[in-house]
């Protein structure tokens, strides 16, 4: 009965379309209050941040205010929510109606103080930014405003201290993928077009991305082929093993990118660094392959393959190999002094030839030459026998023959000294260009991750 009773007073003559003041100069003060529950969403494309909040804003009403001894002191009674004045406080950020919950009812103290608590699901627009994606921090904003009133009317307050406000995560869900940091609010003025002055408070809320999953799922598979590419330079380059097997390692880098694509956030405002890191790997891959195409066929066998020119020689088998400290590179010294010697004895070899046609390099072989050739005069006095003579320019084309392909194998030698020594020059340039890229990226993620 006392409730009724006390209900009955209140509402009995109770105007609820105007401003609760008996002085119409007096300005309504509303404190507002917010606490984040959970970060229900982040949608990037869209740039829109789903968010619940428990909502809190009390204010006086000078027509809801009784004595507590005329009704068995009473001190608080709820009133529904309909049936008095409330603030038309909004969130200017506002893109839709969230599945927030009605709270019918408010609280009324006997001084006229009104307590209105509720839940809000808020869908925000919020300017999104993911370039450090998936170490990237958000930072958007809550205002609350009222949307007709101006300043004389309806002014707002915090309800608690801004250090209590900041870092309250009491009520916080965290075991999603964000994580809250810090809320921070500021009272701001502000006039539309030289009008009345408006009052509103603003919440910054501050949310933090964890990078596990992420870290897991798209940035140590691509280490790892990475670094697969990488020890695929220890395959011999003259073998076709090494295409095959780097073709193999960016056809699978080309099939994890379609995979992972749906897991990386789009905008049509900018792309996020991992985008970029994942685009420059490839690039990195296809760079391999090419290399390792263009010293295969550096070093392939073929019996129309030049000599190697002296300034090649000059810089890759001594210069380079000092550069590049090779242990074997007296090694290639001896076997490039070998082949100078080789060439050299084949010119002296030609030459002799064209100028006794029957020359050789063995004494045996020239002894056995020479009995021949004293046997094809016997005989050519004795019987005039042409098959020796046959025989003996069989015998002298067969060992050109061998002298020729004596030096293609000289000439591929050489070849495939100068592609390995190639191939560790740039395995070096690839190797310090990948580790200065993975250094520079993971020097920036962890400034951003830190800050």
């Amino acid at each position: 009965p006392t409730l009724r009773r006390l209900a009955h007073h209140l509402l009995a003559h109770y105007q609820k379309g105007t401003r609760p003041v008996r002085d119409w100069r007096t300005t309504t003060n509303v404190a507002i209050d917010l606490m984040v529950y959970a970060i229900l969403s982040v949608d990037e494309k869209n740039q829109v941040l789903t968010t619940y909040i428990w909502y809190r804003q009390h204010w006086t009403d000078e027509f809801l205010k009784w004595d507590p001894a005329h009704f068995d002191n009473l001190t608080q009674i709820s009133l529904p929510v309909e049936s008095i004045w409330v603030p038309d406080i909004l969130i200017n950020e506002f893109v839709d109606v969230g599945k927030s919950p009605h709270v019918p009812y408010v609280y009324v103290s006997h001084h006229g103080e009104v307590q209105n608590l509720k839940p809000i699901q808020v869908m925000t627009a919020c300017s999104l930014d993911i370039y450090n994606f998936p170490f990237d921090v958000q930072n958007c904003s809550l205002t609350f405003t009222s949307w007709l009133h101006h300043i004389r009317d309806i002014n707002l307050s915090l309800w608690r201290q801004p250090e209590l406000v900041k870092f309250d995560r009491s009520v916080f869900m965290n075991q999603g993928e964000w994580e809250l940091l810090y809320v921070l609010s500021r009272f701001k003025e502000f006039s539309v077009k030289s009008s009345d002055s408006y009052a509103e408070m603003k919440f910054y809320v501050v949310i933090r991305r964890r990078p596990l999953f992420y870290t897991v799922s798209l940035l140590l598979p691509s280490i790892f082929l990475m670094v697969m590419d990488i020890v695929g330079f220890y395959l011999p380059p003259h073998s076709g093993e090494r295409v095959s097997f780097k073709i193999t390692l960016l056809l699978g880098y080309s099939v994890f990118l379609i995979i992972v694509s749906d897991t990386l956030p789009a905008t049509a405002v900018g792309t996020p660094l991992i985008g970029i890191y994942f685009v420059v790997c490839m690039a990195l891959l296809v760079i391999s392959l090419t290399e390792t195409i263009l010293i295969v066929r550096l070093v392939h066998k073929q019996d129309l393959q030049p000599h190697v020119p002296e300034w090649v020689k000059h810089l890759l088998l001594e210069r380079a190999t000092i550069l590049l400290c090779i242990r074997d590179r007296k090694k290639f010294s001896q076997s490039r002094m070998q082949s100078v010697d080789t060439s050299r004895q084949v010119e002296s070899n030609d030459s002799t030839a064209k100028l006794t046609p029957y020359a050789c390099e063995d004494p045996r072989e020239c002894g056995a030459v020479g009995g021949t050739r004293s046997a094809l005069a016997f005989a050519g006095r004795t019987e005039g026998s042409a098959a020796l003579q046959e025989v003996l320019r069989e015998t002298t084309a067969i060992r050109q023959l061998l002298e020729k392909r004596e030096e293609f194998r000289d000439v591929a030698r050489e070849w495939l000294q100068v592609g390995y020594v190639l191939d560790v020059l740039l395995f070096r340039v690839y190797l310090a260009a990948v580790l200065a890229y993975s250094i520079t990226l993971g020097t920036l993620w962890s400034v951003w991750r830190d800050a």
